[in-house]
């Protein structure tokens, strides 16, 4: 089987097309609804956080793409759990260029995830990994194994 499209992000890894997730949930029944969030999606631009608000929000919208018909819905959906933090002061300037220039900054979905890759990911996770180590404050102290190797 031949590997997925892959969608290029300047600087980022790639990411897989989901087109088939797609066409298997469009041959889904008419009374097929959506399940509910039963986990915060709350995001506050936190750098560790942000691949997994990222890819929360890119397959709830696969499981509910009758509701996000409209492109502006993802982003503005998305924003709606930019609470706190670095994510609250770039979603309020969101807003604010609206306001100056009559038209919203970020268009589609994809121009949404490019402009939050470039403001709540790592310039350079190994670099930062590295910087980590070198300090000579780290330490496992009372962490498991797993809890430790992920704050890196």
């Amino acid at each position: 089987m031949a590997n997925p499209p892959l969608l290029a992000v300047p600087n980022t890894p790639p990411l897989p097309v989901l087109s088939s997730l797609v066409s298997l949930l469009s041959a889904l029944p008419a009374q097929w609804t959506c399940p509910k969030l039963f986990c915060s999606l709350d995001f506050n631009g936190e750098h560790h956080n942000s691949h997994a608000f990222l890819n929360s929000c890119s397959l709830y919208i696969c499981l509910a793409l009758e509701q996000f018909h409209d492109k502006q819905k993802r982003i503005l959906w998305a924003l709606t759990f930019f609470k706190g933090g670095h994510a609250a002061k770039w979603s309020k300037n969101m807003f604010h260029q609206e306001v100056d220039t009559g038209v919203f900054p970020i268009q589609t979905w994809r121009d949404f995830e490019q402009q939050f890759w470039l403001h709540f990911f790592p310039a350079n996770v190994e670099v930062d990994a590295i910087n980590a180590l070198e300090k000579t404050s780290y330490h496992q102290g009372n962490w498991t194994v797993d809890d430790y190797l992920n704050s890196f």
